[in-house]
């Protein structure tokens, strides 16, 4: 008797942005082609997902895996291998390596590394600078380009355009949503001579509030001004998502787990160099502003800006030690955990991890449980306990700021295009990640 499907996950709760079904999911080839009730003689294989819960592959609109130029930090492999191991189906990779990512043979040469090494789905953000408006039309039109990344104030590497008329201009350039880390660079000038040298907490001194405040008006102005649709990245205040919740109309907004989940003064006291990251992980008060705003609606999308360095950078006296954290494996148990918590319901987490990027950034294919769907899963267990570990953490840099946390939530199976890539802990395929396709770059046909 022939097989109706090659794969059906059966006996699984599966969920979406509307709720909760217990249904078998039916796939063929690379495709969702069925959703109901099925018989394990249907298919050539049968996953038995008694007791677990499917989700939509969740996605990861903003990592830095380092390549080129910073491979002692962390390379797409690495990181990929990471991502698929914590539940994660696609990355969205940023331009901040070395060279950037500012040009079309830059763009074309993060893809060919990809090839055959990564083992997510991906696409890669085209760098923006005040030189290369003129080449961002034809590089986000460019198969596996995610959008494009303005810097408007300083991070790890070079890319920066902190002025209102470099801003406008690269608005005026493209069709696209774009990214935006939104810091005002005129004020971090200012203020970088209030770093106390190895004192972390003045890490919050020095990126104020009102630096990522005055950044997201200005930001806001320009999108009205030039008509155009922004993406506001990692927001880190109350008084930002006051601004952001009167601007649907023209901005979405990105919120990182890191400041869901950390608090000053407590996490540069307890990690020091290992909880600095741009901007600032800040006071409880903008915490928890930010978990009113997600639960509000305002929050679209969330991501983890898995950002790595090595130990021996991290633990440089401040302000020597660089920004940022891994957090692409801890992504799924981390959110799941806050949902265990009560803090967001399962669903809501659902809609930020896979329908709003696929929203927000108009992913072809992707972000739903549907039929014609790319057949991406992250099969989670709600009730299981683990605590993440720097041994289990598979970021080429060796560490997680939350080593030690006891996660209630696990991801058991990583399902990319009907085929597992993590199953039960292991790498089950390797290099099968191919370019995420967008609505507004698909390729002719023929």
């Amino acid at each position: 008797m022939s097989k109706t499907y090659d794969l059906i996950l059966k006996n699984g709760t599966v969920v979406s942005p509307g709720g909760e079904e217990r249904v078998d999911v039916a796939i063929n080839g690379e495709k969702i082609v069925a959703i109901g009730k099925f018989d394990a003689s249907q298919a050539g294989e049968v996953y038995d997902a008694t007791g677990l819960h499917i989700l939509p592959g969740v996605i990861d609109s903003q990592v830095h895996f380092r390549e080129p130029g910073l491979e002692y930090k962390a390379d797409l492999e690495t990181e990929a291998r990471s991502a698929a191991l914590g539940g994660v189906t696609a990355v969205f990779e940023m331009p901040n390596t070395n060279p950037s990512t500012i040009t079309p043979a830059a763009l074309t040469d993060k893809l060919n590394r990809a090839r055959g090494r990564m083992d997510v789905d991906h696409a890669f953000y085209a760098g923006a600078t005040n030189d290369n408006p003129h080449l961002l039309a034809e590089m986000e039109q460019m198969q596996g380009c995610c959008g494009v990344k303005v810097f408007m104030g300083a991070s790890t590497g070079d890319l920066l355009v902190k002025d209102d008329e470099g801003v406008e201009a690269v608005l005026r350039a493209i069709k696209r949503r774009a990214a935006f880390h939104s810091e005002d660079e005129y004020r971090l000038e200012e203020r970088r001579s209030l770093a106390v040298p190895g004192d972390w907490q003045s890490h919050i001194v020095v990126r104020d509030v009102e630096a990522a405040v005055s950044s997201t008006r200005r930001l806001l102005r320009l999108a009205r001004k030039t008509g155009k649709r922004i993406h506001v990245l990692h927001i880190s205040t109350a008084e930002e998502m006051e601004l952001l919740r009167d601007a649907k109309d023209v901005a979405s907004v990105e919120v990182l787990p890191n400041h869901l989940t950390l608090a000053a003064p407590d996490c540069y006291e307890r990690l020091k160099g290992f909880a600095q990251q741009n901007p600032p992980v800040r006071e409880q008060r903008h915490q928890d502003a930010l978990w009113r705003a997600l639960n509000a609606g305002i929050v679209d999308v969330l991501a983890t800006d898995h950002a790595p360095h090595t130990r021996e950078e991290k633990e440089r006296p401040y302000p020597a030690s660089p920004s940022g954290m891994p957090g692409v494996q801890t992504f799924v148990p981390l959110m799941l955990t806050h949902v265990a918590n009560g803090k967001l319901s399962l669903r809501r987490f659902v809609e930020l991890t896979s329908a709003g990027p696929q929203r927000v950034f108009g992913i072809a294919n992707k972000g739903r449980i549907a039929e014609g769907y790319d057949a991406d899963f992250t099969v989670v267990d709600l009730k299981r306990k683990e605590t993440i570990t720097n041994e289990w953490a598979k970021a080429k840099c060796g560490w997680t700021p939350y080593d030690g946390m006891e996660a209630t939530g696990w991801p058991v199976a990583t399902i990319i295009r009907g085929q597992f890539v993590m199953r039960d802990g292991e790498i089950t395929q390797k290099g099968g990640g191919k370019p995420v396709r967008f609505n507004e770059t698909l390729e002719p046909a023929g």
